[in-house]
């Protein structure tokens, strides 16, 4: 299944054929920052399939963290596209809201980085949660 997405003003295009290897909510402080407060919903896939259209994303990656991810963003609108880190090799994590029908998302099959949440983070019932990754 080819997914296609992009940023807010459209200034920068990916797409993948890879299918879904997870869905997730990540309640990570990193992603808190990231999303406004809330949990940030990715979908992982197979970065040997994914590839940029159109427009080329800004990266950026934190010196002071021990497994840091790089996040790459529009660098005009701002976008967080996807992020990627050497904890998930040969993955990246797309985030949900870039998708061009973000419905494919379907639901959360975990929540990881519980450990970070806050009184007003809520997971829904039944989804696996992890205090970290599944792996940690």
């Amino acid at each position: 299944m080819e997914v296609e997405g992009g940023c807010y003003c459209g200034n920068v295009r990916y797409k993948t054929d890879s299918a879904a290897l997870f869905k997730g909510m990540c309640f990570c402080r990193e992603c808190q920052y990231i999303s406004g407060g809330g949990a940030n919903y990715v979908m992982g896939v197979s970065d040997a399939s994914f590839e940029y259209t159109k427009g080329k994303p800004k990266g950026f990656t934190r010196s002071d963290l021990d497994n840091p991810v790089t996040r790459e963003f529009c660098p005009d609108c701002g976008t967080h596209i996807l992020a990627k880190g050497k904890a998930m090799p040969g993955a990246l994590m797309l985030k949900t809201g870039t998708l061009d029908d973000p419905s494919i998302y379907e639901a959360p099959q975990m929540a990881i980085f519980t450990m970070d949440l806050q009184s007003f983070h809520q997971v829904p019932d039944g989804v696996p949660s992890f205090e970290r990754g599944p792996g940690g």
